[in-house]
């Protein structure tokens, strides 16, 4: 680690060129923090490696293949020498002065191992970026069938916390792996991402994971990123519903479903819902 960088921003990248040039250039509007960039990419077959050419500053890791986004991650965190390490997506914009401001909520709780920003649309609506766990019962209406024949349930609605409003600092359970600030004492005990969630869930095990070593996860709104949501993964539907929905499983079988049963239930809904 070294005192001179205050953060350390690791984003993963395939084939979202223009998407990571804008959110590139929206970081050096931030430039009162000292931060470093790690871009990882997983084998672009677009121009991206050439685009960063232009961005002398980005420490750009190239993968010979698709490591999935948990792996890709940890390779960013491994190199990292900030005080603090944040994971973005490249489908995020920056605006000038965000990352003083979360640094300095950061400053200011350091009992939290997580921090979030709050995450808008592109057209500038709140995007749900922090959430309950998801209990068998919720995960049964958000992660199966179920949730598209009855989606006003009131377990569904709790675990996405939409009728929050989501104006204040707030301890919740998870945050959106698209903006997570991660603070190096907690990195430390806690450790990398898990890498058997290859896309998806990645998320919510690390900061269920931060509750089981005793940190806080906080969300505040005193800092706002805009993020669009799946660049990436729209490019491959397909597979990327199959692992979305292997993770979901593995991560309900790792964390949140008790016993057998509970089990069969949640596995045999996510894939009907698949």
């Amino acid at each position: 680690m070294s005192h001179d960088i205050e953060l350390s921003i690791i984003i993963v990248s395939w084939n979202v060129r223009r998407d990571l040039e804008a959110c590139l250039q929206s970081l050096r509007g931030n430039s009162e923090v000292p931060y470093e960039t790690i871009v990882v990419d997983n084998a672009s077959a677009d121009d991206t490696l050439a685009m960063l050419r232009d961005y002398p500053e980005v420490h750009v890791i190239a993968n010979p293949d698709n490591r999935g986004f948990a792996a890709a991650n940890n390779q960013g965190l491994a190199v990292a020498q900030g005080q603090w390490l944040l994971l973005l997506n490249p489908d995020t914009v920056v605006p000038p002065g965000t990352l003083r401001r979360l640094l300095d909520f950061a400053r200011a709780h350091p009992e939290a191992g997580v921090i979030g920003p709050r995450l808008l649309n592109p057209d500038g609506s709140l995007q749900y970026s922090c959430r309950h766990f998801p209990t068998v019962t919720a995960g049964m209406f958000r992660h199966t069938f179920l949730g598209r024949l009855f989606p006003h349930v009131r377990s569904m609605r709790e675990y996405l916390m939409c009728d929050w409003p989501h104006d204040a600092p707030r301890a919740v359970d998870w945050l959106s792996g698209a903006a997570m600030l991660i603070s190096r004492p907690a990195y430390a005990q806690v450790g990398m991402l898990d890498e058997g969630f290859y896309w998806g869930s990645e998320d919510v095990d690390y900061c269920y994971r931060m509750h089981q070593a005793g940190w806080e996860v906080l969300y505040t709104p005193e800092a706002s990123i805009t993020h669009a949501v799946g660049r990436s993964t729209d490019q491959v539907q397909i597979p990327t519903i199959i692992r979305t929905h292997r993770s979901m499983q593995r991560l309900f079988a790792k964390h949140l479903a008790r016993n057998g049963l509970e089990r069969a239930l949640i596995t045999g809904g996510i894939w009907l819902r698949a």
